[in-house]
């Protein structure tokens, strides 16, 4: 049985145009020492980075010539990934802790669950502070309530309530956000 050829999309390139792909009638060139050439043919630039033993890179295509430059092509895609990649590794990704209380939560179990609240907003986590009520539990939201205002008053130094106290069926969610960053 013959095998149907896969219909992948065609691969963009979405570099710098490099080289003969430059396609403007006339650039703006820069010599391999960084000095301005002035503004020539591609075709003439092409030359000179081939003398070079360089390649003919296109650094500003939106300007009018567009601007390009003679430089090794391999090196600069490889110093471009490097920046990316320390821009990535110095980021940090914020990301959503949640902590559960019910809503007769005794005064240790509190303790614990509040410490475990500061390290993460100390991380620079948002805290998403979840109340669920069971049963007859619902006849008595206000202590919910109560103890969701307790862990906002206790958090004031830690973090900003960014969502108030809500109820979402059977369980009361509210959002803290740290206050450093």
């Amino acid at each position: 049985m013959a095998r149907r050829p896969h219909n992948a999309p065609p691969t963009r390139d979405t570099g710098p145009r490099v080289n003969e792909r430059i396609r403007a009638p006339e650039i703006r060139l820069i010599g391999a020492e960084g000095e301005n050439v002035g503004v020539i043919t591609p075709e003439k630039a092409l030359v000179l980075a081939e003398e070079a033993g360089l390649d003919l890179v296109e650094i500003s295509p939106n300007a009018t010539p567009p601007v390009c430059k003679i430089m090794d092509f391999g090196k600069y895609k490889y110093e471009t990934q490097k920046k990316e990649s320390e821009a990535r590794k110095k980021q940090h990704v914020i990301e959503i802790k949640e902590i559960k209380f019910r809503p007769n939560t005794d005064t240790h179990d509190y303790d614990v669950k509040m410490r475990s609240v500061f390290k993460f907003l100390e991380g620079g986590d948002k805290v998403k502070v979840t109340l669920r009520f069971r049963g007859r539990e619902m006849a008595h939201l206000e202590l919910g309530r109560k103890l969701l205002e307790r862990v906002a008053e206790d958090v004031t130094e830690h973090g900003k309530v960014e969502a108030i106290p809500r109820l979402e069926g059977r369980q009361m969610v509210m959002m803290i956000n740290p206050t450093r960053h």
